[in-house]
Protein backbone atom coordinates (compact mmCIF):
# COMPACT_ATOMS: atom_id res chain seq x y z
CA UNK A 1 0.00 0.00 0.00
CA UNK A 2 1.36 3.29 -1.14
CA UNK A 3 1.80 5.94 1.38
CA UNK A 4 -0.30 8.45 -0.57
CA UNK A 5 -3.12 5.67 -0.14
CA UNK A 6 -2.57 5.40 3.16
CA UNK A 7 -3.01 9.01 3.82
CA UNK A 8 -6.02 9.45 1.31
CA UNK A 9 -8.02 6.47 3.92
CA UNK A 10 -6.61 8.65 7.00
CA UNK A 11 -8.29 11.84 5.87
CA UNK A 12 -11.31 10.19 4.63
CA UNK A 13 -11.77 8.26 8.57
CA UNK A 14 -11.10 12.12 10.29
CA UNK A 15 -13.68 13.62 8.27
CA UNK A 16 -16.40 10.73 8.59
CA UNK A 17 -14.87 11.26 12.61
CA UNK A 18 -15.34 14.77 12.62
CA UNK A 19 -19.00 14.67 10.49
CA UNK A 20 -20.05 11.72 13.15
CA UNK A 21 -18.79 13.84 15.92
CA UNK A 22 -21.02 17.25 14.09
CA UNK A 23 -24.21 15.17 13.86
CA UNK A 24 -24.28 13.79 17.18
CA UNK A 25 -23.73 17.45 18.93
CA UNK A 26 -26.60 19.01 17.17
CA UNK A 27 -28.48 15.65 18.06
CA UNK A 28 -27.60 16.36 21.92
CA UNK A 29 -28.79 20.14 21.11
CA UNK A 30 -32.18 19.09 19.65
CA UNK A 31 -32.29 16.24 23.28
CA UNK A 32 -31.95 19.98 25.12
CA UNK A 33 -34.44 21.52 23.97
CA UNK A 34 -37.32 18.95 22.46
CA UNK A 35 -36.32 15.85 23.97
CA UNK A 36 -35.54 12.10 22.71
CA UNK A 37 -38.23 11.74 21.76
CA UNK A 38 -38.34 14.34 19.07
CA UNK A 39 -35.08 13.88 17.89
CA UNK A 40 -34.87 13.93 13.73
CA UNK A 41 -32.87 13.11 11.55
CA UNK A 42 -34.16 15.39 8.87
CA UNK A 43 -34.06 18.34 11.66
CA UNK A 44 -30.42 17.07 12.29
CA UNK A 45 -29.45 17.06 8.45
CA UNK A 46 -31.07 20.20 8.03
CA UNK A 47 -29.58 22.19 11.02
CA UNK A 48 -25.87 20.89 9.59
CA UNK A 49 -26.71 21.81 5.88
CA UNK A 50 -26.62 18.22 4.61
CA UNK A 51 -29.59 16.23 2.82
CA UNK A 52 -30.98 13.53 5.08
CA UNK A 53 -29.14 10.76 2.04
CA UNK A 54 -26.00 11.87 3.27
CA UNK A 55 -26.90 11.73 6.93
CA UNK A 56 -27.81 7.80 6.45
CA UNK A 57 -24.53 7.20 5.57
CA UNK A 58 -23.49 7.73 9.00
CA UNK A 59 -26.63 6.57 11.09
CA UNK A 60 -29.16 4.52 9.20
CA UNK A 61 -31.95 5.23 11.23
CA UNK A 62 -32.99 7.35 14.68
CA UNK A 63 -32.76 4.62 16.73
CA UNK A 64 -28.56 4.48 15.73
CA UNK A 65 -28.56 7.47 16.39
CA UNK A 66 -29.99 7.47 19.93
CA UNK A 67 -28.12 4.51 20.54
CA UNK A 68 -24.73 5.84 19.94
CA UNK A 69 -25.79 9.07 22.08
CA UNK A 70 -26.79 6.78 24.81
CA UNK A 71 -23.45 4.94 24.91
CA UNK A 72 -21.66 8.19 23.97
CA UNK A 73 -23.72 9.28 27.77
CA UNK A 74 -23.03 6.13 29.62
CA UNK A 75 -19.23 5.80 28.95
CA UNK A 76 -19.25 9.57 30.15
CA UNK A 77 -20.79 8.82 33.48
CA UNK A 78 -19.24 5.60 33.72
CA UNK A 79 -15.41 7.64 33.52
CA UNK A 80 -16.58 10.44 35.36
CA UNK A 81 -17.01 7.39 38.17
CA UNK A 82 -14.15 5.53 37.16
CA UNK A 83 -11.94 9.25 38.22
CA UNK A 84 -13.27 9.60 41.15
CA UNK A 85 -12.56 5.72 42.44
CA UNK A 86 -9.08 6.81 41.04
CA UNK A 87 -8.95 9.84 42.69
CA UNK A 88 -9.66 8.25 46.30
CA UNK A 89 -7.86 5.04 46.32
CA UNK A 90 -5.93 4.54 49.34
CA UNK A 91 -9.26 6.19 51.60
CA UNK A 92 -11.94 3.99 53.63
CA UNK A 93 -14.46 1.81 51.40
CA UNK A 94 -17.50 4.33 52.65
CA UNK A 95 -15.54 7.47 51.60
CA UNK A 96 -14.79 5.68 47.97
CA UNK A 97 -18.32 4.85 47.41
CA UNK A 98 -19.14 8.30 48.43
CA UNK A 99 -17.13 9.67 46.09
CA UNK A 100 -18.18 7.64 43.09
CA UNK A 101 -21.52 8.63 43.91
CA UNK A 102 -20.95 12.29 43.65
CA UNK A 103 -19.33 11.77 40.67
CA UNK A 104 -22.45 10.34 39.55
CA UNK A 105 -24.67 13.16 41.19
CA UNK A 106 -22.52 15.55 39.34
CA UNK A 107 -22.09 14.60 35.86
CA UNK A 108 -26.02 14.91 35.67
CA UNK A 109 -26.47 18.11 36.82
CA UNK A 110 -23.61 19.49 34.50
CA UNK A 111 -25.34 17.51 31.63
CA UNK A 112 -29.22 16.92 32.53
CA UNK A 113 -30.00 16.09 29.82
CA UNK A 114 -27.72 13.50 28.85
CA UNK A 115 -28.96 12.21 32.60
CA UNK A 116 -32.65 12.29 30.95
CA UNK A 117 -31.42 10.08 28.10
CA UNK A 118 -29.98 7.32 29.86
CA UNK A 119 -32.30 7.59 33.49
CA UNK A 120 -35.12 9.36 32.42
CA UNK A 121 -38.32 8.30 30.95
CA UNK A 122 -38.42 5.35 28.05
CA UNK A 123 -38.42 6.67 24.35
CA UNK A 124 -41.22 5.90 22.42
CA UNK A 125 -40.68 3.25 20.13
CA UNK A 126 -37.20 3.00 20.89
CA UNK A 127 -35.63 -0.48 22.64
CA UNK A 128 -31.79 -0.19 23.82
CA UNK A 129 -29.92 -3.17 21.90
CA UNK A 130 -27.07 -5.27 23.66
CA UNK A 131 -24.89 -2.95 22.66
CA UNK A 132 -25.36 -0.36 25.15
CA UNK A 133 -25.04 -2.59 28.43
CA UNK A 134 -21.10 -2.58 28.52
CA UNK A 135 -21.00 1.56 28.93
CA UNK A 136 -24.35 1.11 31.24
CA UNK A 137 -22.63 -1.24 33.33
CA UNK A 138 -19.05 0.75 34.17
CA UNK A 139 -20.88 2.85 37.20
CA UNK A 140 -22.25 -0.51 38.80
CA UNK A 141 -19.00 -2.17 38.30
CA UNK A 142 -16.95 0.91 40.12
CA UNK A 143 -19.15 0.19 42.84
CA UNK A 144 -19.55 -3.89 43.42
CA UNK A 145 -15.24 -3.21 42.97
CA UNK A 146 -15.30 -0.94 46.15
CA UNK A 147 -17.38 -3.51 47.78
CA UNK A 148 -15.40 -6.55 46.54
CA UNK A 149 -12.13 -5.08 48.02
CA UNK A 150 -13.56 -3.93 51.77
CA UNK A 151 -15.01 -8.10 51.55
CA UNK A 152 -11.54 -9.27 50.77
CA UNK A 153 -10.00 -6.77 53.69
CA UNK A 154 -12.00 -6.52 56.37
CA UNK A 155 -15.19 -7.54 55.19
CA UNK A 156 -18.92 -6.25 55.03
CA UNK A 157 -21.42 -6.45 57.43
CA UNK A 158 -24.85 -7.54 56.60
CA UNK A 159 -28.17 -9.02 57.27
CA UNK A 160 -28.99 -12.72 55.99
CA UNK A 161 -31.43 -12.47 53.35
CA UNK A 162 -35.38 -13.67 54.29
CA UNK A 163 -35.85 -17.16 53.03
CA UNK A 164 -38.52 -15.69 50.41
CA UNK A 165 -35.62 -13.75 48.78
CA UNK A 166 -32.75 -16.13 48.67
CA UNK A 167 -33.57 -18.00 45.37
CA UNK A 168 -33.92 -13.90 43.80
CA UNK A 169 -30.47 -13.28 45.51
CA UNK A 170 -27.94 -15.98 44.61
CA UNK A 171 -29.35 -15.63 41.38
CA UNK A 172 -28.16 -11.80 41.40
CA UNK A 173 -25.29 -12.87 43.33
CA UNK A 174 -24.10 -15.29 39.98
CA UNK A 175 -25.13 -12.45 37.28
CA UNK A 176 -23.59 -10.16 38.62
CA UNK A 177 -20.76 -11.27 41.07
CA UNK A 178 -20.62 -14.84 41.93
CA UNK A 179 -17.64 -13.70 44.48
CA UNK A 180 -19.80 -11.61 46.92
CA UNK A 181 -22.44 -13.11 49.45
CA UNK A 182 -25.86 -13.01 47.71
CA UNK A 183 -26.81 -10.69 50.51
CA UNK A 184 -24.71 -8.05 50.11
CA UNK A 185 -25.45 -7.91 46.15
CA UNK A 186 -29.00 -7.92 46.85
CA UNK A 187 -28.51 -4.89 48.62
CA UNK A 188 -26.32 -3.36 46.17
CA UNK A 189 -29.36 -3.53 43.52
CA UNK A 190 -31.30 -1.88 45.84
CA UNK A 191 -28.66 0.78 46.40
CA UNK A 192 -28.24 0.93 43.14
CA UNK A 193 -31.96 1.94 42.88
CA UNK A 194 -31.79 4.40 45.27
CA UNK A 195 -28.65 6.05 44.41
CA UNK A 196 -30.42 6.93 40.69
CA UNK A 197 -33.77 7.99 42.26
CA UNK A 198 -31.56 10.17 44.47
CA UNK A 199 -29.69 12.06 41.51
CA UNK A 200 -33.32 11.53 39.24
CA UNK A 201 -35.17 13.52 42.02
CA UNK A 202 -32.91 16.41 41.80
CA UNK A 203 -32.26 16.80 38.21
CA UNK A 204 -36.27 16.41 37.44
CA UNK A 205 -36.73 19.20 40.20
CA UNK A 206 -38.26 16.99 42.65
CA UNK A 207 -36.38 18.15 45.64
CA UNK A 208 -37.73 22.29 44.90
CA UNK A 209 -39.14 23.33 47.97
CA UNK A 210 -37.98 20.40 50.14
CA UNK A 211 -34.21 19.61 49.81
CA UNK A 212 -31.95 23.09 50.10
CA UNK A 213 -28.74 22.07 51.43
CA UNK A 214 -28.95 19.75 48.46
CA UNK A 215 -24.81 18.85 48.24
CA UNK A 216 -24.62 18.20 52.39
CA UNK A 217 -28.30 16.09 51.76
CA UNK A 218 -26.44 13.87 49.00
CA UNK A 219 -23.42 13.15 50.88
CA UNK A 220 -25.51 12.15 53.88
CA UNK A 221 -27.34 9.47 51.76
CA UNK A 222 -24.75 8.24 49.91
CA UNK A 223 -23.18 7.28 52.94
CA UNK A 224 -26.16 5.59 54.18
CA UNK A 225 -26.14 3.89 50.92
CA UNK A 226 -22.56 2.25 51.90
CA UNK A 227 -23.98 1.55 55.35
CA UNK A 228 -26.89 -0.50 53.72
CA UNK A 229 -24.56 -2.26 51.41
CA UNK A 230 -22.59 -3.51 54.41
CA UNK A 231 -19.02 -1.25 54.26
CA UNK A 232 -17.79 -0.86 57.76
CA UNK A 233 -16.12 2.70 58.82
CA UNK A 234 -12.17 2.24 59.57
CA UNK A 235 -12.22 4.81 62.06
Amino acid sequence: MSSNTSATRGARARAREEVTAAIKDEARKQLAADGAAKLSLRAVARELGMVSSALYRYFPSRDDLLTALIIDAYDSLGAAAEAAHAQSAGQEPVRQWTAVCEAVRAWALAQPHEYALIYGSPVPGYSAPDTTVRAAARVGLVLIGIVRDAHQGRGVAFEPLPAELRTEGERLAADLAPDLPPATITAMVAAWAQLFGLVGFEVFGQFNRIVEARPEFFAHAAAQLAHGVGLLRQS
